[in-house]
């Protein structure tokens, strides 16, 4: 994790420039290869995956139960949108913004057409031929997620998703080191293995 951290933020990601005040949180090779035209897959793969329909029960049980405190203690779910924009208007901690699309460049603006998310609430914020970031809003974060598609040569490339972070409060802070044990003991590498074997089935025959 260390690594890939260093090396994303070597890399000369557009990111770079909408979170300075961001902390870099998880940075994950994704089991995913490719041709550099698959990136499109890549976004659309991503934008219809649905992190509670995994097969791992414990992860769904903890996906789960966060809808269900989100629910208890009006946090907001993390598997449908908080308000009708996304970004439940809540400002993103330490500015008056609510969202990071006013950060946007004028190059990166209106550049997400075809990329969206099916299960999560995430917001398309901008798109380019190697990279792309969404954002998402509730009363413990606010948060980006950035996808890349990152050459390893011989053709190859490789899927990376890295998530930025800005708790809310005290209590964001304390919700993300509660949940963070769990993250990488149970969530992630039972993601991982989903991504790894829904990659690639997505050309399999069915039956």
């Amino acid at each position: 994790m260390k690594r890939l951290k260093a090396e994303h933020e070597r890399r000369p990601w557009r990111i770079h420039e909408l979170v300075p005040d961001f902390t870099l949180e998880d940075v994950w090779a994704l089991p995913v290869q490719g041709e550099v035209e698959e990136f499109e897959d890549f976004l659309r793969f991503i934008g219809s995956f649905d992190p509670s329909e995994t097969e791992n029960r414990p992860a769904r049980f903890l996906w789960d139960l966060r809808d269900r405190l989100g629910a208890w203690l009006d946090l907001g779910e993390i598997s449908s949108p908080v308000g009708a924009d996304g970004d439940g208007g809540l400002p993103i901690p330490g500015t008056d913004e609510t969202s990071l699309r006013g950060r946007l460049p004028a190059d990166l603006r209106d550049t997400t057409a075809g990329f969206d998310f099916d299960s999560l609430p995430f917001v398309p914020l901008y798109r380019t031929d190697r990279e792309a970031a969404a954002e998402i809003g509730n009363k413990t974060v606010h948060g980006v997620v950035h996808l890349a598609w990152v050459e390893e040569g011989g053709g190859r490339y490789a899927g990376r998703m890295a998530v930025y972070v800005k708790p809310r409060g005290a209590f964001g802070r304390a919700y993300m080191a509660a949940i963070k044990p769990f993250r990488y003991l149970v969530v992630y590498p039972a993601l991982m293995r989903e991504v790894e074997r829904a990659w690639a089935a997505r050309d399999q025959p069915v039956g």
